[in-house]
């Protein structure tokens, strides 16, 4: 699609302008989430949304897709939510043959609200299409379509009645993205914005094939050895009990991220670095995408719960 390199770094630059600036027409503030959720779309990455209610968490991924052109769909996740309600199911015609009907997940977009509060059975039926990129039913392969992403919320209040992810599934998304309250002018902006007549609209700014080709643009990104080893040196750091280990890690974690964290490390720090206009990532780029990456992936222990130590904090001296 694009004549050179050169070309596809400046029209994602530019496409990633527009689509802050059109995005910004409904959510108020959030542009670090806005950020992360492009980048992990950029490299073909699922994210994993924590906030309390209210904060737009819907809205904005049904904002999102608006922008980028792409078929948004949402499952509200129930405890009675059965696997092929999500993936579907199949049905006898009026001809007596059997028709698979195809569930929500067949869309370019997936927002999996609440996915803690479904049971582990449905649960792994969305991480299985996540990681495939396919359905099976009644052993036929069914493709979903491309781009396919999942970005699931979890209520952090809340934790009756929910069933947790294993650690091995929370490893599946790319990024965990924090949701913040507004501040202090930002919820006046919004409380403006959203008890009037007036409704904003939300232009195209992205085909599929456009973003299919910047996925590509984002593989093909040239890394520096030194920017490999201080992403893989970062997250072995992370894990306690090996030659490497930092000694907060040995202090405060059970468990450290796995080589999945090293990859996305690079493939964010490539995207960050391009929609900001370079064309090599460097060790700030990898900073800069680092809690976002690590903050699922390691465990805390009993030590640093009662010491009062955040995961944040963690990172940040790991970095």
């Amino acid at each position: 699609m694009f004549q050179s390199d050169k070309e596809g770094v400046l029209f994602l630059n530019q496409k990633y302008k527009l689509l802050k600036e059109e995005i910004a027409k409904v959510i108020i503030g959030q542009d670090a989430v806005v950020e992360k959720l492009l980048i992990s779309i950029l490299c073909n990455g699922h994210s994993l949304l924590v906030g309390v209610p209210g904060l737009a968490k819907t809205l904005l991924i049904k904002t999102l897709s608006e922008a980028l052109d792409l078929d948004f769909k949402r499952i509200q996740f129930t405890p009675d939510l059965m696997p092929s309600d999500i993936t579907g199911t199949e049905i006898l015609d009026e001809n007596r043959q059997f028709k698979f009907i195809k569930g929500p997940l067949f869309a370019n977009i997936i927002l999996a609200d609440e996915i803690n509060r479904t049971p582990p059975k449905t649960q792994a039926a969305l991480l299985e299409a996540m990681q495939e990129k396919t359905i099976t039913a009644q052993g036929i392969l069914y493709d979903l379509p491309k781009p396919f992403f999942v970005l699931a919320t979890q209520n952090p209040i809340e934790q009756e009645g929910t069933y947790p992810l294993p650690e091995a599934q929370l490893d599946r998304f790319m990024f965990q993205i924090y949701l913040n309250y507004p501040s202090f002018e930002e919820e006046v902006a919004i409380v403006k914005s959203t008890t009037t007549a007036a409704s904003a609209t939300v232009g195209k700014i992205m085909r599929i094939e456009e973003i299919i080709a910047c996925q590509q643009l984002v593989r093909k990104v040239p890394v520096a050895d030194n920017v490999y080893e201080f992403a893989v040196a970062l997250v072995q750091r992370s894990r306690p009990k090996t030659a490497q280990a930092a000694a907060i890690a040995n202090d405060y974690l059970s468990y450290g991220a796995g080589p999945r964290a090293s990859q996305f490390l690079i493939l964010a720090a490539k995207c960050h670095a391009l929609i900001h206009g370079k064309f090599s990532p460097d060790i700030e780029d990898v900073k800069a995408v680092a809690q976002n990456v690590l903050q699922h992936r390691i465990v805390k222990n009993y030590k640093a719960e009662v010491a009062g130590v955040t995961t944040a904090q963690i990172i940040e001296q790991l970095s």
